[in-house]
């Protein structure tokens, strides 16, 4: 597929109690990971605003410290199927591990899913980076850098089993007798370091050919494996100059594996708190602030820096840390802005509260507007994932006042101009591996 005019991209990162650890107390807000009539008034409310894709992230564990948002929720997958028959439009996302499941089934249901909304499915794929997650699978966390080459397996893996019908091959002619059309078939046979699947995948190839893929890895592996498989990349900046050498640095991997720049969209996460004045908007976000529970702030910190700080003084600096194990990418987001910035540990922790390290916008839908154009325009994103603080007020505030302006000035679609995902970010359609010619 051609390139086209260039055009921003918008995700909107769906977390059940908003993204705010105290959005839920916001007035008039709405909120549960569970409240499913809730969650579906969001997902049609953002296909409403044009956005590409409505994203479900996920985790294997719960925590009494945990986000609000995250302590308890639905299985992401099943509540896509009941997006995909509620939207016409809009993608649908989901996180999955690559460390904590099964190729096949993976594939299985993200083609599943792909054929119940008419090539609307993509998968976060994620190598889950918290060591306590092991724990209810009754294994050892991989290291680091084992998780990432199980990832690049995995997904070799996941990509191959999509493969194994062509088009066509269920003919279900009445008048010949035949049903499905053997000769379509292929068999994966893989057998590898991590995984041996026989195949096929007892699920037709999917409307997109493959479903497109997420990754939200900015470590170097991650952004190996991104560059060779990845469509789309979630990632977390506080600043444009960061934003922008991550945009050089992944997009200039793309050429080793015959790709070109725009068939990859980097999208980083922020979170809009909007107001009719600049000091509206703060003052929501310092209301927001000041309902935050303190005492399960520092250990959402400690799991983002991957060692246990509750021993440090909370109004002195973020000390010297080893690289983690756990979690590195974000580690580094955060220490590289406790640093720049001169904050305390006090500080650094609401951060994490606020937007968990993602880029916080607070100003008119005008400014906010500004800001997006300036780092889509200076080669920092190609879109966004946007983290309503919130829902659903965070939500039409910016799909009415930020949406708007960002079509006036071109920058976004005023209407779906294809059926499916791909066509979101257009992308061609894979062809199988079994393709002749």
């Amino acid at each position: 597929m051609a390139e086209r005019k260039r055009r921003m991209h918008l995700g909107m990162f769906l977390q059940g109690a908003g993204h705010h650890m105290a959005g839920w107390r916001y007035p008039d807000a709405d909120s549960g990971g569970e409240n499913l009539p809730h969650l579906l008034r969001l997902a049609v409310a953002a296909e409403r605003a044009k956005f590409d894709m409505v994203f479900l992230a996920d985790g294997l564990t719960s925590s009494e410290d945990g986000h609000p948002s995250q302590i308890a929720r639905f299985e992401p997958l099943m509540v896509l199927a009941t997006f995909a028959t509620a939207t016409k439009h809009i993608g649908l996302a989901a996180t999955a591990s690559t460390t904590y499941g099964e190729p096949f089934h993976l594939a299985r249901a993200f083609a599943s899913l792909d054929h119940l909304s008419g090539g609307r499915a993509a998968w976060n794929a994620v190598t889950t980076s918290y060591s306590s997650t092991g724990a209810n699978f009754g294994v050892q966390h991989p290291a680091h850098a084992d998780r990432y080459a199980i990832a690049e397996e995995f997904i070799d893996v996941v990509r191959g089993l999509w493969d194994s019908w062509d088009d066509g091959a269920f003919p279900k002619d009445k008048a010949s007798g035949v049903y499905a059309d053997q000769s379509k078939r292929h068999v994966l046979d893989h057998k590898g370091a991590y995984f041996s699947v026989k195949g096929p995948l007892n699920v037709s190839r999917p409307p997109q050919g493959h479903p497109i893929i997420v990754q939200s890895g900015s470590s170097e592996p991650g952004q190996t494996l991104a560059a060779r498989t990845g469509d789309v990349v979630f990632t977390a900046h506080q600043t444009l100059d960061s934003a922008q050498a991550f945009y050089r640095q992944l997009k200039g991997r793309l050429a080793a594996f015959g790709r070109q720049p725009h068939e990859l969209a980097i999208m980083p996460g922020f979170l809009p708190v909007l107001g009719g004045t600049e000091k509206e908007a703060r003052d929501k976000l310092a209301l927001l602030d000041s309902w935050t529970d303190q005492s399960k702030v520092l250990p959402m910190l400690s799991d983002r820096l991957g060692h246990d700080i509750s021993g440090y003084d909370l109004d002195g600096p973020l000390p010297e840390l080893p690289v983690s194990e756990q979690i590195q990418s974000r580690a580094k987001l955060l220490t590289d802005a406790a640093r720049r910035e001169g904050l305390t540990l006090r500080q650094l922790a609401q951060m994490v509260a606020t937007g968990r390290g993602h880029y916080v916008m607070c100003g008119t839908p005008e400014q906010i507007a500004d800001r997006m154009e300036e780092w889509f325009n200076g080669y920092g994103a190609d879109g966004f994932n946007v983290m309503p603080p919130y829902f659903p007020g965070g939500l039409d505030d910016f799909a009415a006042g930020v949406i708007p302006i960002l079509q006036k000035r071109g920058l976004f679609r005023t209407d779906y101009e294809g059926e499916t995902l791909r066509d979101h970010f257009g992308l061609a359609r894979p062809k199988s591996r079994y393709a002749h010619g």
